[in-house]
């Protein structure tokens, strides 16, 4: 079994796939990072170039979280393990 993670992994890095299945992951950790409450306000929509897009219910909701932008980031680049997502669009 670890030989076909290393295999995996070999093809991820020889493409340079390996940077975008990172920021994808941030699509799907997103409520584990922010939490519950406002878990249920967003939606995280995509990742582009490194630009993590997240729909927000509310221009209430938008500002609050644009106040907490900092943070997020950072909360989420922890988990990925790396600097992975560079920008958080709030739409």
């Amino acid at each position: 079994m670890q030989e076909l993670k290393n295999a995996i992994n070999l093809l991820l890095k020889n493409n340079n796939l390996e940077t975008g299945l990172r920021q994808n992951k941030a699509l799907l950790i997103w409520e584990s990072v922010v939490g519950k409450n406002i878990g249920e306000n967003t939606t995280p929509d995509r990742v582009e170039h490194g630009v993590l897009t997240i729909k927000v219910k509310s221009s209430t909701w938008r500002q609050e979280l644009l106040f907490e932008k900092h943070n997020i980031l950072t909360k989420l680049n922890l988990k990925l393990g790396k600097k992975t997502i560079r920008e958080i669009r709030f739409i």
